[in-house]
């Protein structure tokens, strides 16, 4: 017995500091739920709240009229295994007094009523039984049915609440209350007994102080002394005298809660250890706790940039999505910027001739316009440089838009805003550089085109006989369409074939100058940073959102309780 009476102790401290910490719903059965404890049902004025107050032994509840109780209060009355005895409301932890108590939880539930009185919300009977309701239709609480000796009990409430939720009533014990004030010549022997209506658990017949004992501030221990002499001397009720009364109440009530504490120990580690596993997981989910020293700060700020790095990498090498957009920017965007070029507008008949004209000067040419093809070719070139820039800068934007989501995705980083803004701070001036590397290399390759020409492609022309060919020659023919309009073909003949070398080019520059380098060393320059860093200051990037470490604080605190409960459950539940 000694074992369970320190089993029950355990029990409710795990429901306190369940309570305390917030535990007692969310989805699933809650060890809140999974855990015994005492329901104390009644109508208006049955004697609800005064049976508690018996079985505790202390006046501890709130007096007034009307509805008093207007919450569910749970009072766990604890033992300890000093000898020492206190309880306590879960609603107010410091308010403990330190009379005789058995290991009990119990829960204070409104009254029943029927009708709604004047201030009161024409919803009130329906919102109390379901409140009430609430607590009692759940299997692992025991139910307390009060009903008044003075009222038949064919009309209780609180019975006709108990049969609904527990038909069986292996859950339900009942209580009779107010016998003293019963008229003269009648009693409640019958109920009692077990006659009127029967229960699977004897019924208990209870006798409160009166109006006047609690307006005298009569103490519970003398009003539990008068209640003995009441059954004892009472011609109605002598012969159940050792059965009857608020401390027979609690023995039985402790007496069965042991027995059900015994039959649920198996799904109670179960479930603890259920929940273990859960705590560890969200903790593993939102970080431990952060190391003090420097080195271990420093290699937990250098795992941190690697974890993004890992991401931003996925997004590049396609593992998620995002990279294919870069490749978007050379197969669909670099094609159609350059089919905009207006090349038909710089080689149109008027202006080659123009060009070619003013390339020769005062000496019209002898044999081909040379300097007239240098500056078509040159000035048709530039047109290039557009495109060229626009491509570096369409990719600087799809690897900025890589590193936000990279961070966003980065689970490890989600507890440290300031890490965030570091990483997103030192990435971003990387991409700068690898941008402004990649725009000076297309455009290098731009100016190579025009640096220097392909020799054969002329030569080519050359060697292939001209259609309709004026045999009187060029000079004569200086303004001659036909010959204006094939120098200009010519030039855009040229011009196609570097479109179409720059065009496999200029992603290969991009690839080469932003993506690779991306990958390779975006954050390069960090590391080093970090490196060289004090203590004070990588504390300051592992700062971390109050509510996070507040949530850090209350798993840690669940988690200990938890293990806490299955050492000691496993210590004195097999004894």
């Amino acid at each position: 017995m000694a074992t369970m009476v320190s089993l029950i102790g355990l029990i409710n401290k795990i429901q306190r500091a369940c309570t305390v910490l917030g535990d007692h719903g969310g989805e699933g059965m809650s060890l809140w739920e999974a855990l015994p404890s005492v329901a104390v049902v009644g109508g208006q004025s049955s004697g609800k709240s005064s049976v508690l107050e018996s079985v505790v032994g202390r006046d501890f509840l709130p007096r007034g009229s009307g509805i008093v109780t207007r919450r569910p209060l749970v009072l766990q009355l604890h033992k300890t295994e000093s000898g020492t005895e206190y309880a306590e409301f879960l609603h107010a932890p410091k308010k403990r007094f330190t009379d005789f108590v058995v290991n009990l939880t119990l829960i204070d539930l409104p009254g029943l009523t029927k009708v709604a009185v004047e201030g009161q919300p024409d919803t009130i009977v329906e919102d109390i039984e379901n409140m009430v309701r609430s607590y009692v239709e759940k299997p692992n609480c025991i139910i307390l049915a009060i009903s008044p000796a003075n009222q038949d009990i064919a009309t209780s409430d609180a019975i006709k609440l108990a049969k609904e939720v527990d038909p069986t009533g292996e859950r339900t014990f009942g209580v009779v209350t107010k016998l003293d004030l019963m008229d003269k010549g009648t009693n409640a022997v019958d109920v009692l007994e077990g006659r009127a209506y029967r229960l699977q658990h004897p019924w208990v017949g209870i006798v409160n102080r009166s109006q006047a004992d609690i307006n005298k501030n009569v103490d519970m221990i003398v009003a539990r002394r008068k209640e003995r002499e009441y059954f004892e001397t009472s011609p109605d009720y002598g012969h159940l005298a050792s059965k009857m009364g608020s401390e027979y109440l609690a023995k039985l009530l402790s007496q069965h809660l042991e027995l059900v504490i015994r039959q649920r120990i198996p799904s109670i580690i179960a479930l603890i250890n259920k929940t273990i596993d859960e705590l560890n997981a969200e903790l593993d989910r939102i970080g431990r706790p952060i190391a003090a020293d420097g080195g271990a700060q420093l290699y937990m700020i250098l795992e941190l940039c690697r974890a993004f790095d890992r991401v931003f990498k996925e997004h590049l090498d396609g593992g998620r999505p995002g990279g294919d957009r870069i490749y978007g920017v050379f197969d669909n965007q670099l094609p159609a910027a350059l089919k905009k070029l207006p090349f038909d507008r710089h080689l149109s008949l008027k202006n080659v001739q123009k060009v070619v004209t003013e390339a020769d000067g005062y000496q019209p040419h002898l044999i081909a316009p040379e300097q007239g093809y240098r500056r078509l070719i040159d000035g048709s070139i530039s047109y290039f440089k557009g495109p060229a820039e626009a491509s570096v800068d369409a990719v600087h934007f799809v690897l900025k838009e890589l590193v936000r989501k990279s961070i966003a995705e980065t689970l490890e980083l989600k507890r440290f805003p300031t890490l965030q803004n570091d990483i997103a701070t030192a990435a971003n001036e990387a991409l700068e550089r690898f941008r402004e590397e990649s725009r000076k290399t297309v455009l290098r390759l731009v100016e190579m085109e025009s640096s220097y020409l392909t020799v054969d492609f002329f030569r080519k022309l050359h060697t292939e006989p001209e259609k309709n060919a004026n045999p009187s020659g060029p000079n004569n023919d200086r303004f001659n369409d036909n010959y204006i309009r094939r120098i200009g073909s010519n030039v855009n003949a040229y011009i196609g074939m570097v479109c179409d070398t720059l065009k496999n080019t200029i992603p290969k520059a991009v690839v080469y100058c932003q993506v690779r380098e991306a990958k390779r060393s975006l954050l390069s320059n960090f590391y080093a940073q970090v490196g060289r860093r004090e203590k004070e200051r990588l504390g300051a990037m592992l700062d971390e959102d109050p509510q996070l470490m507040e949530r850090r604080t209350q798993i840690a605190k669940r988690l200990e309780l938890y293990k806490s409960a299955r050492d000691e459950i496993d210590s004195v539940a097999w004894k």
